[in-house]
Protein backbone atom coordinates (compact mmCIF):
# COMPACT_ATOMS: atom_id res chain seq x y z
CA UNK A 1 0.00 0.00 0.00
CA UNK A 2 1.06 3.67 -0.64
CA UNK A 3 1.46 5.82 2.55
CA UNK A 4 2.47 9.61 3.35
CA UNK A 5 3.63 10.14 7.11
CA UNK A 6 4.59 13.28 7.73
CA UNK A 7 5.77 14.85 10.81
CA UNK A 8 6.22 17.89 13.45
CA UNK A 9 8.55 17.65 15.94
CA UNK A 10 7.89 19.99 18.95
CA UNK A 11 11.80 21.80 19.10
CA UNK A 12 14.54 20.98 17.15
CA UNK A 13 16.64 22.08 20.03
CA UNK A 14 18.73 19.22 21.92
CA UNK A 15 16.15 15.98 22.87
CA UNK A 16 13.94 17.02 19.95
CA UNK A 17 16.86 17.57 17.85
CA UNK A 18 17.71 14.22 18.28
CA UNK A 19 14.26 12.99 18.17
CA UNK A 20 13.97 15.23 14.48
CA UNK A 21 16.82 12.90 13.22
CA UNK A 22 15.89 9.66 14.44
CA UNK A 23 12.56 10.36 13.27
CA UNK A 24 14.20 10.97 10.06
CA UNK A 25 15.85 8.25 9.74
CA UNK A 26 13.54 5.48 10.37
CA UNK A 27 11.17 7.44 8.05
CA UNK A 28 14.16 6.93 5.43
CA UNK A 29 14.49 3.54 6.00
CA UNK A 30 10.80 2.99 4.45
CA UNK A 31 10.34 5.28 1.98
CA UNK A 32 11.44 8.29 0.01
CA UNK A 33 11.21 11.87 1.37
CA UNK A 34 9.66 14.52 -0.77
CA UNK A 35 10.03 17.50 1.52
CA UNK A 36 11.54 18.20 5.13
CA UNK A 37 9.11 16.49 7.44
CA UNK A 38 7.47 14.07 4.35
CA UNK A 39 7.96 10.84 2.94
CA UNK A 40 6.27 8.81 0.38
CA UNK A 41 6.23 5.11 1.28
CA UNK A 42 4.81 1.81 -0.63
CA UNK A 43 4.62 -0.61 2.66
CA UNK A 44 3.24 -4.35 2.88
CA UNK A 45 1.16 -4.08 6.27
CA UNK A 46 3.86 -5.76 8.16
CA UNK A 47 6.33 -2.98 6.90
CA UNK A 48 3.82 -0.38 8.12
CA UNK A 49 3.24 -1.59 11.11
CA UNK A 50 7.10 -1.88 11.56
CA UNK A 51 7.50 1.86 10.82
CA UNK A 52 4.52 3.10 12.87
CA UNK A 53 5.98 1.18 15.78
CA UNK A 54 9.57 2.52 15.44
CA UNK A 55 7.99 5.73 14.89
CA UNK A 56 5.94 5.68 17.89
CA UNK A 57 9.10 4.67 19.86
CA UNK A 58 11.39 7.93 19.01
CA UNK A 59 8.31 10.42 19.19
CA UNK A 60 7.56 12.75 22.75
CA UNK A 61 3.75 11.40 22.58
CA UNK A 62 2.73 14.75 24.51
CA UNK A 63 4.80 17.41 21.95
CA UNK A 64 5.26 15.96 19.15
CA UNK A 65 2.87 15.07 16.25
CA UNK A 66 2.85 12.12 13.09
CA UNK A 67 0.24 11.70 10.37
CA UNK A 68 0.30 8.85 8.32
CA UNK A 69 -2.23 8.66 5.21
CA UNK A 70 -2.93 5.37 3.73
CA UNK A 71 -4.15 5.45 0.11
CA UNK A 72 -6.18 3.10 -1.30
CA UNK A 73 -4.27 2.66 -4.95
CA UNK A 74 -1.40 4.17 -5.98
CA UNK A 75 -0.05 7.58 -4.21
CA UNK A 76 0.07 9.02 -7.95
CA UNK A 77 -3.33 9.18 -8.99
CA UNK A 78 -3.90 11.14 -5.67
CA UNK A 79 -1.51 13.58 -6.20
CA UNK A 80 -0.99 16.53 -7.90
CA UNK A 81 2.18 17.71 -7.92
CA UNK A 82 3.15 22.23 -8.29
CA UNK A 83 6.53 23.33 -8.63
CA UNK A 84 9.81 21.34 -8.71
CA UNK A 85 9.94 17.93 -9.84
CA UNK A 86 11.22 14.70 -7.50
CA UNK A 87 14.13 13.20 -8.86
CA UNK A 88 12.42 10.14 -9.22
CA UNK A 89 8.67 8.86 -8.48
CA UNK A 90 7.70 6.28 -5.52
CA UNK A 91 8.57 2.69 -6.37
CA UNK A 92 11.39 3.66 -9.08
CA UNK A 93 14.95 1.93 -8.44
CA UNK A 94 17.64 4.54 -7.81
CA UNK A 95 20.02 4.00 -11.03
CA UNK A 96 23.19 4.71 -9.94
Amino acid sequence: MDVLITYDIADTEGAGGVRLRRIADVCEKYGQRVQFSVFECRLSATRLARMIGEVADVIDHERDSVIVYRFTGKIDDATLRLGRTQGRKLGQPWLL
